[in-house]
């Protein structure tokens, strides 16, 4: 986000003060941009100190006013606001419910806008009368801007009753504190109809699909033809990765549904129920469960998020290929139990092949590619 925010501030020609909130780590230099750090993924005192840094920026504006909202992946952690007498850490352990969960991040932001003083539209509805342009770095399966960072600035259509029908179907265990605030109807966010959001305009200037549309381009270019499965997969990492594998296996054996050679791309979002106390996120569990499920399968494969930062390390993904369950067993690493125990980064910093990039000042999603030579 600071990197956005750094870009912007050296195309804008005009007048210009603000703020932006990155995560820790992620800061970038801005002459007239205040640049504010805080925790992802689950918010801290930084954080609401944050939001209000945002809404006391937004504060006292005329008509003649342009607010120019930067919103990407990592805003729902970013700007914690609980409403009513809810405390941040009831907004914080919201959170880790919601994370642990393995609901889609449709489901979870749905949610989150409900429990907020600052998304699903309220920041915009707070820069009232001046006009609000969102620029959207996408990071959701879709693109709906909608749902990137909880929409500070963008109202949703699903209102409180939803939320509540969604922690059921997922049986989602939320703070009592949080379950009472769902139970009522106090501080809902404003509807895309209401008049007060009827100038704004919305701006989707990078997404998954741009991302994996540049891959292919990249591929072919190199000799190597590419497909690409979708752009807004969801589901379990480790379920996701299992289909992955029957195509490549597929690939592999009998050319098809594509010819040898391929690097078979795709995007989204997966999710990852804990279910153990292992160190990973969903891009290299989706790996072990590549790996487990392509054993033989003669392929190479990187799955990475592509802000750099994959889960509770400091990896962005790894690298794995059908040799990987092999030289694990060689190492005495049982990966099944790995996986059981939601412990993938251990398996490949044990094969040396986690993916460490560092920051890459970007977020649009998740980022899969599978060679079949």
């Amino acid at each position: 986000m600071a990197q956005l925010a750094a870009a912007f501030e050296r195309l804008w020609d005009g007048p210009l003060e603000g703020v932006v909130v990155t995560r820790y780590g992620y800061a970038a230099p801005c002459r007239r941009i205040r640049v504010l750090e805080a925790a992802h993924p689950v918010p801290d005192a930084a954080g609401l100190q944050a939001s209000r840094a945002l809404f006391a920026a937004v504060e006292g504006l005329g008509e003649e006013d342009l607010v120019v909202a930067l919103v990407c992946g990592g805003g729902s952690a970013l700007l914690p606001c609980p409403p009513g007498p809810l405390t941040l850490a009831d907004e914080a352990a919201m959170n880790s419910a919601l994370l642990a969960s393995g609901a889609p991040i449709s489901v979870m932001n749905a949610i989150r806008k409900q429990v907020s003083g600052i998304k699903g539209g309220r920041l915009a509805v707070a820069c009232r009368p001046a006009k609000v342009v969102t620029l959207v770095v996408s990071d959701v399966p879709g693109d709906d801007p909608a749902q990137v960072a909880s929409g500070p600035t963008i109202a949703d259509a699903a209102d409180r009753a939803e939320a509540r029908a969604l922690v059921g179907t997922w049986g989602i265990k939320l703070p009592e504190a949080v379950e009472s605030w769902l139970a009522g109807e106090e501080g809902q966010p404003p509807s895309p109809a209401d008049p007060v959001l009827a100038d704004h305009e919305v701006h989707v200037v990078a997404s998954a699909r741009l991302s994996l549309e540049a891959a292919a381009a990249r591929a072919e270019a190199l000799g190597v033809p590419a497909v690409i499965l979708s752009d807004s997969m969801e589901g379990e990492a480790r379920d996701v990765a299992r289909v992955h594998a029957a195509i490549a296996r597929e690939v592999a054996s009998r050319d098809r549904p594509f010819t040898r050679p391929v690097v078979i791309l795709s995007g989204g979002e997966t999710t990852v129920t804990i279910r153990g106390q292992g160190k990973g996120g969903r891009n290299t569990e989706f790996l072990l469960s590549l790996v487990l499920a392509g054993e033989g399968v003669p392929f190479a494969a990187l799955a990475a998020d592509t802000d750099g930062i994959d889960g509770s390390e400091d990896n962005a993904g790894a690298f794995a290929d059908g040799a990987s369950m092999q030289r694990l067993r060689g190492l005495g690493v049982d990966p099944a139990a790995l996986l059981a125990a939601n412990d993938a980064w251990t398996a490949f910093h044990r094969l040396g092949d986690l993916f460490v990039p560092g920051p890459t000042g970007t977020n649009v999603n998740d980022f899969r590619a599978i060679l079949i030579r």
